[in-house]
């Protein structure tokens, strides 16, 4: 098996990767995440992902990297990015509250080798209990997700503000989805388990 690289610096997504019991390196990428002007989510995030992947090929030559890019999109088609700030985050969650959040997920799997990249979007869309002020203030001051788009902790005390979720993969809101990373992976002939 070619080595396995994960190009992100993200400790979620690592936790996650683990799951599939694999040996893999990381590394942070240094791209541009910069939107382009008229860039459907969709297309930016797997853009972003491929790009990811891409800027590391040059230094590791026989490895399959893994890039993943996510952003949360909004009932009116707003994007949410990583709020980075307490006043960002409380603006998202209130713009959450009592409603559905998208959360799209680019993934993509380059092997060095033979430059094939695979490249695929992941939904995953969360249904907000309607927040007061004072909840997502309670909330924000003890998880602090200021690193995590849509300003939540899925794996953590974040779900106590969901109604309810839909998608075919959990693992797509942390940010890596493991089903479909599966599928890149064993079309590269990597057996898992």
């Amino acid at each position: 098996m070619p080595a396995l690289l994960l190009a992100s610096s993200s400790p979620y997504r690592r936790e996650l990767l683990e799951r599939l019991q694999l040996p893999f390196t990381w590394q942070s990428p240094s791209i541009d995440e910069t939107r382009q002007e008229g860039e459907a989510a969709i297309d930016l995030v797997k853009r972003l992902a491929a790009e990811k992947a891409r800027a590391l090929a040059t230094n590791h030559t026989d490895h399959l990297i893994i890039g993943s890019d996510q952003v949360a999109v909004l009932s009116d088609g707003q994007i949410l990015g990583k709020p980075h700030d307490l006043p960002r985050a409380q603006q998202q969650l209130r713009a959450a509250s009592g409603s559905s959040v998208t959360f799209l997920t680019g993934l993509a799997l380059l092997n060095t080798h033979n430059s094939n990249c695979q490249v695929d979007c992941i939904a995953f869309t969360v249904h907000f209990r309607p927040l007061s002020d004072e909840r997502i203030l309670r909330y924000l001051q003890r998880e602090q997700p200021f690193d995590c788009a849509g300003s939540f902790k899925s794996e953590g005390l974040g779900i106590s503000l969901f109604r309810s979720t839909e998608g075919e993969d959990a693992t797509s809101l942390i940010g890596l989805p493991l089903i479909r990373l599966v599928d890149m992976l064993l079309n590269e002939g990597v057996e898992i388990p």
